[in-house]
């Protein structure tokens, strides 16, 4: 069986100093991931690695058992904040709409069908109203609603979620992990790097715990527990 996504003893160095180190894991369809740890644990990293945003030292990426540049259309990622230009002149429903243009192609423009794939987006993470207003404008918590719903557009099969709640009102969050969820019991595997561990439980079916290399991975009842999070995050 071909897993959804498959990493074997991925390196990243800086320096000559290991950022992240030798991490594996697979999983299966349909999970909801949370990557937790320290500052300063590689999981920014990791992803990007895995995405090959960064260059890797050593080691090898599949999803579905391929390269990532044969199924590059089923994945979407969203970075974080202070990684996109949030002051760049575009409007709510363009930057949705940029969501259609891995299926879309090349040297096909945007039609009637593709802005009502972004305005049914929009209104599914409670930002219809704002279709028009530039991005800039935006809170913390819209912005990322709007994110979300370019991912939704994309309807990729894989996401990946950089640290998605920082900055974000309680609102936002809980509306953004209900549209998890729904996509989770889609089919979909996601991905978020997460911060609050008070949320983790709650959250997630799975977690990756990093420190540079994996302190521990599976079913979050199992390895949410003091003895591994003090491995991960010292006394």
């Amino acid at each position: 069986m071909n897993h959804v996504i498959e990493v074997q003893n991925l390196v990243v160095t800086y320096r000559d100093e290991p950022v992240i180190h030798n991490i594996s894991f697979t999983f299966e369809k349909g999970k909801l991931v949370g990557i937790v740890g320290p500052n300063g644990a590689g999981k920014s990293t990791m992803i990007k690695a895995i995405l090959n945003l960064i260059p890797s030292d050593h080691g090898s990426v599949s999803f579905y058992g391929k390269p990532l540049n044969e199924v590059r259309r089923q994945i979407a990622y969203i970075p974080q904040r202070f990684d996109i230009d949030l002051h760049f002149p575009i409007n709510v429903l363009d930057t949705v709409t940029l969501g259609t243009y891995p299926k879309l192609g090349l040297f096909k423009r945007v039609g009637k069908y593709e802005k009502i794939q972004a305005l049914n987006a929009l209104k599914r993470v409670g930002m219809q109203n704002y279709a028009y207003t530039q991005i800039s404008e935006l809170s913390g918590g819209q912005q990322q609603r709007v994110f979300l719903a370019r991912v939704l557009v994309q309807d990729a099969d894989i996401l990946f979620l950089d640290e998605p709640f920082v900055g974000v009102d309680v609102a936002s969050e809980l509306a953004m992990m209900n549209i998890l969820a729904q996509l989770k019991s889609e089919g979909k595997t996601i991905f978020v790097v997460h911060h609050n561990l008070e949320k983790v439980k709650e959250y997630f079916d799975d977690l990756i715990i990093l420190n540079k290399e994996i302190i521990d991975l599976g079913p979050t009842e199992s390895v949410f527990n003091d003895e591994v999070l003090a491995r991960a995050y010292g006394d």
